[in-house]
């Protein structure tokens, strides 16, 4: 499967899951800020990636979980040195460059973009 027509799959679960228009899902919209997801529509996205897709996602390897509730990741409401090398760990699909400019926890959101879900998909389609 190639890069556009993931794109193109993962734009048809967004605009499912999130009743957004298909000229809103660009790469580099956010699934929070730009899209307006809320925390429940991470599980609706979860299960139709996973039904469009065929595979398995586990908990948290998509969206982490608890981030803000781990005191070696968050301290004073800004994600440490160490809670980056983590996140940067546990999501290689995420892009990071907003949030290490300015570590504010409320800003964790902004790593999930829509080219950060296509790269997910790729990645565990070339598991």
């Amino acid at each position: 499967m190639t890069h556009d027509e993931i794109f193109a799959k993962v734009r048809d679960v967004l605009v499912d899951a999130l009743a957004v228009d298909e000229d809103e899902v660009t790469p580099e919209a956010t699934l929070t800020s730009d899209l307006g997801a809320e925390s429940i529509d991470f599980l609706d996205i979860v299960f139709k990636l996973e039904q469009t897709f065929g595979f398995k996602i586990e908990q948290g390897e998509l969206f982490p979980d608890n981030v803000t509730q781990d005191p070696e990741l968050v301290q004073n409401g800004r994600v440490t040195a160490a809670g980056m090398t983590r996140l940067k760990e546990r999501l290689p699909h995420a892009d990071f460059s907003k949030l290490e400019s300015n570590p504010e926890v409320t800003k964790v959101g902004q790593i999930f973009t829509v080219g950060a879900l296509v790269n997910f998909v790729e990645r565990k389609l070339g598991q």
